[in-house]
């Protein structure tokens, strides 16, 4: 029948058999939307969830809204009815400790390996934040600040404090983190191309016997497509490279981005025609596979160094997680050199 007249997001579950209306409460504010939903929509699988926030079923203050977006005190969300999985919950997350990079009160920064996501859904029961609460049980607070794609690696940093995770949050929407990222892409890359400004805009590629939906992906698109989302990126040519039993040139990148857009960096270097070097979504596909015989057996793109302002004490943070040794193994010892070499302030 009607909607319930709206709930605290700090009352109870809200029932899955009807529309409720949630207001954001003080405690919520600041977390993403798929992570709000997840915690106020237990036992509905995360698939689901994603699905009804693409759909426009999900309405923020009566808006459409993205899994993405940040929700504020007082925020009036609208929930379609759900069903709540009657499967068997999902088990519990292993344990396990990463390489930490930096640890004190407020934060932790670790070196996440490539082939893990930073959190579970879409198929995935667990990813890092995960893994990171079933090692660290006594841990009050532990939230993602922000996010990596599950095929790279490097810095990743997890706030301790709600407190943290807001200040640290806001820092990366307001731009004023700095975030460099270690890229190997396919060419000459030309050094006099140092920006590349192109709006991006996420799209669904047709579903495959069996998918309810199609795989999720992004492309460069004019500025005034309906959902372009402005994309900067800086680029620096670090050294050029040839792969031992390969006679393709290559170029080590310095990447620097500006925006936080989902493939950001991926699709923009794809774009200008030097895809990085092992990407299976926007590389070439047989290119890659003569790679495979090489050894290279993941995507070359690294989240090498992170400055910061720290949320407590107000200094400024840099932290850098180095080279992942099956990457280093590729790279001539001048391209080695060539990182040691890098001014970062440059």
């Amino acid at each position: 029948m009607g909607a319930k007249p709206q709930a605290s997001a700090a009352g109870r579950t809200p029932s899955s058999g009807e529309v409720q209306f949630l207001t954001v409460d003080e405690e919520s504010a600041g977390q993403r939307l798929d992570n709000f939903l997840f915690r106020m929509l237990k036992g509905v699988p995360k698939t689901h969830v994603y699905r009804i926030i693409r759909s426009g079923e999900v309405r923020l203050n009566k808006g459409r809204v993205q899994a993405d977006t940040r929700v504020a005190a007082g925020d009036l969300l609208r929930l379609p009815p759900v069903r709540v999985s009657a499967a068997a919950p999902a088990p519990a997350a292993p344990p396990r400790g990463f390489d930490l990079l930096h640890e004190d009160e407020a934060l932790l920064a670790i070196n996440k390996p490539a082939g893990v996501a930073v959190h579970g859904g879409s198929g995935l029961s667990f990813g890092v934040i995960e893994q990171l609460r079933a090692a660290r049980p006594t841990a009050r607070f532990l939230e993602l600040v922000h996010r990596l794609d599950r095929e790279t690696s490097g810095v990743l940093l997890v706030a301790k404090k709600r407190s943290a995770l807001t200040a640290l949050q806001a820092q990366f929407r307001t731009r004023e983190t700095g975030k460099t990222y270690l890229a190997l892409v396919e060419g000459d890359w030309p050094a006099r191309l140092k920006v590349l400004d192109a709006p991006l805009a996420r799209y669904l590629l047709p579903p495959q016997p069996g998918q309810a939906e199609g795989e999720r992906r992004v492309k460069v698109v004019d500025k005034d497509h309906p959902d372009a989302l402005r994309a900067l990126t800086l680029v620096r040519v670090l050294a050029r490279v040839t792969l031992a039993g390969d006679d393709q040139p290559m170029s080590l990148l310095a990447v620097t981005i500006k925006t936080g857009r989902t493939h950001q960096i991926r699709v923009h270097l794809s774009s200008a025609g030097h895809p990085i070097v092992g990407d299976d979504k926007y590389g070439d596909f047989e290119r890659r596979r003569a790679l495979t015989q090489l050894g290279v057996r993941r995507m070359f793109l690294h989240a090498w160094r992170l400055r910061l302002t720290h949320p407590a004490t107000g200094q400024p943070l840099a932290l850098q997680a180095d080279l992942p040794s099956e990457l280093a193994a590729l790279l001539p010892p001048a391209a080695l050199q060539s990182l040691a070499d890098h001014d970062p302030s440059a």
